[in-house]
């Protein structure tokens, strides 16, 4: 695991995939991998885009590495794709959306399944992150699955969140819903050249006036990612909201929430890992049984159980 380490560190990038496998599978070494990688990390900045399913996310963020490799920036990208509920696995159709970049030395692409979780995210996500960060890649990129407004935990992951609106498909609906005005910080409507996207544009503009103020006013961009037209002013724009993170306290408590984030989830996944453990246990014991038979009941099972575990 050490030389696996320190060839990743190098840039290499079959052995940066096989770290990603490593958070991905939940083994115990990998608790033990993510203290060697912590100290490497902190550099890079994260962008999440997230939006309804459809919207162009994947050929939008596309084009936006093409645009940050002509700047000399080295890209990494997570792409989360709804799994498969048999298998488990990703469908792949982000990655192929972006196949064009496979190729090149300065670009990392990872699609991972969402598995089941509902925030948009797959669960070893931030620490694929955290592992491209420490690899080198000053650009992030977290592409969420697009589940709709359930899809906030992209903002516990991101320095950036970019949502993305298309007209015709009920976005104008779904940006006056609680929880979505809320996460972006740069709003992008693409496919721009549909008739009603300067009514889109309109729509937020006017929810934004309505809620409460930030200290933050999220920018709204117009673009076509399949002409390649605005990109540069989304980019643009994504840059204002860094440059405004890294001079203000707005910035520092947001890594605050997102370190805070960190240990949370690390906590829920032990505690969950050690509870499943437990109740294996209890059920080899035929506690199921007794439940049937009204011997004991499930609320005092669980809580004996976590008794057990706190104790």
């Amino acid at each position: 695991m050490d030389s696996l380490f320190e060839r990743a560190l190098a840039g290499d990038k079959r052995s940066i995939a096989r770290l990603v496998s490593e958070v991905e599978r939940r083994e115990s070494s990998s608790r033990d991998l993510m203290r060697q990688i912590y100290p490497y990390t902190g550099k890079a900045h994260t962008i999440g885009i997230t939006g309804s399913p459809g919207a162009g996310k994947s050929t939008l963020s596309s084009r936006l590495i093409t645009l940050l490799r002509s700047q000399g920036h080295r890209v990494g990208v997570i792409a989360v794709d709804p799994s498969s509920p048999f298998t488990g696995g990703a469908i792949l159709g982000d990655r192929l959306r972006m196949q064009e970049h496979s190729l090149d030395p300065g670009v990392f692409i990872r699609s991972m399944g969402s598995r089941g979780n509902l925030g948009g995210l797959s669960g070893a996500t931030r620490e694929a992150a955290l592992i491209l960060d420490a690899c080198g890649y000053d650009t992030i990129i977290i592409e969420t699955v697009g589940v709709g407004q359930s899809e906030i935990d992209v903002i516990r992951i991101s320095d950036t969140v970019c949502l993305v609106l298309v007209p015709g498909m009920g976005d104008d609906v779904q940006i006056m819903k609680a929880g979505i005005m809320e996460i972006a910080d740069v709003f992008v409507v693409n496919k721009s050249d549909r008739d009603g996207a300067e009514k889109v544009v309109a729509d937020v503009r006017i929810m934004l006036d309505i809620i409460p103020a930030r200290p933050w006013r999220p920018p709204v961009s117009l673009t076509s990612a399949e002409h390649d037209s605005g990109i540069e002013e989304f980019l643009k724009n994504i840059e204002l909201h860094r440059d405004y993170l890294s001079r203000t306290e707005d910035g520092r408590a947001r890594k605050l929430i997102q370190i805070e984030a960190e240990v949370e989830d690390s906590l829920r996944r032990d505690i969950a890992s050690r509870v499943s453990s437990a109740w294996d246990a209890e059920r080899a014991d035929g506690i199921c049984d007794r439940i049937e038979k009204r011997e004991t009941d499930p609320y005092t099972v669980a809580s004996d159980i976590l008794g057990r575990i706190l104790k």
